[in-house]
């Protein structure tokens, strides 16, 4: 799923939302993920690994640029 394809007022329940116009490929947040569920890949960060992601956070916290992000935990309440 891409930032550009999230409808206002959707609820996403994506694990990780990574915007590619935003990414510069730096990999901090693939040098910060506990799991190693990202990856660079083309010079942009992907989840390589949807199964090993945690949504800790760690990646939408450290990077510089904003362009990842967690969707909603499915275990949280809609509405």
């Amino acid at each position: 799923m891409k930032l550009e394809d999230i409808k206002a007022g959707e609820i996403v329940t994506e694990k990780v939302i990574i915007n590619p116009a935003w990414c510069k490929g730096c990999g901090i947040c693939v040098a910060f993920c506990p799991t190693k569920a990202l990856e660079l890949k083309n010079d942009k960060a992907v989840l390589a690994d949807v199964d090993k992601c945690i949504q800790c956070g760690a990646c939408e916290l450290r990077c510089p640029d904003y362009a990842i992000y967690l969707g909603r935990k499915k275990n949280e309440k809609q509405g």
